[in-house]
């Protein structure tokens, strides 16, 4: 018997020491099996001839080499275990963060007009929503007047004055306001709380506005 890339193989594949079919195909071994059938050789040896006190040292030392490997094994899939729970809760911890998708631009594909969600810090009482093309030119305005702090859903059409629809591509928004004491501010698309968390088949993803959003895909997390 010997240890072939971290496993134990013997010629005891499917006898016991008897010669006895046992049914079962034992031609990998683990340590309690080597152990058997080392102390099965030593009860089995010739008085006067016994074993090698070379080999059974060999021998013994193997298992003991087999049993560290199985036991760091062990070991190292019960800390994949930990670090993984540990991700899962720093995840959660995200929660009332802010995550910045940075993405701040829309897609138009096919015609089709396109719901989008804008977070607002504070509450709206006048301003506009500015939707610029791939060349910086306005194409679109969408006011945006006493609008409360929160998740607003929006839609935009894509079509101009004559009701044309615009080319499909990636066109940039644009928000400016007034807040309720008359300041003037602007507020960033792709930016949003994060209400809650949910693990698709391993994966985090968050929910920002009305949908979820892979971790893989958020830019930056802060307060």
């Amino acid at each position: 018997m010997a240890i072939e890339n971290g496993q134990v193989t013997s010629a005891y594949n499917k006898t016991g020491s008897t010669g006895q079919n046992i049914g079962v195909d034992k031609s990998v071994l683990g340590k309690d099996d080597f152990l058997k059938l080392l102390l099965v050789e030593l009860q089995n040896q010739d008085p006067t001839s016994p074993q090698d006190t070379a080999k059974i040292l060999e021998q013994t030392s193997q298992l003991a080499t087999l049993e560290a490997s199985q036991n760091t094994n062990e070991a190292l899939t019960n800390l994949s275990g930990t670090i993984g729970n540990s991700a899962y809760y720093s995840t959660i911890g995200s929660i009332g963060k802010m995550a910045d998708t940075g993405t701040r631009t829309l897609t138009l594909k096919d015609g089709k007009s396109v719901d989008f969600d804008l977070y607002f810090a504070e509450n709206i009482k006048s301003g506009k929503i500015e939707i610029t093309n791939s060349q910086g030119v306005s194409v679109e305005t969408i006011n945006i007047d006493q609008y409360p702090k929160g998740i607003s859903k929006f839609n935009w059409d894509a079509k101009d004055q004559s009701g044309n629809i615009f080319e499909d591509g990636t066109y940039t928004v644009n928000i400016s306001y007034t807040n309720n004491n008359g300041e003037s501010k602007s507020a960033q698309f792709g930016i949003y709380p994060i209400e809650s968390v949910r693990f698709n088949n391993g994966t985090a993803e968050f929910k920002l506005g009305n949908s979820y959003v892979a971790l893989s895909n958020i830019k930056e997390i802060k307060n």
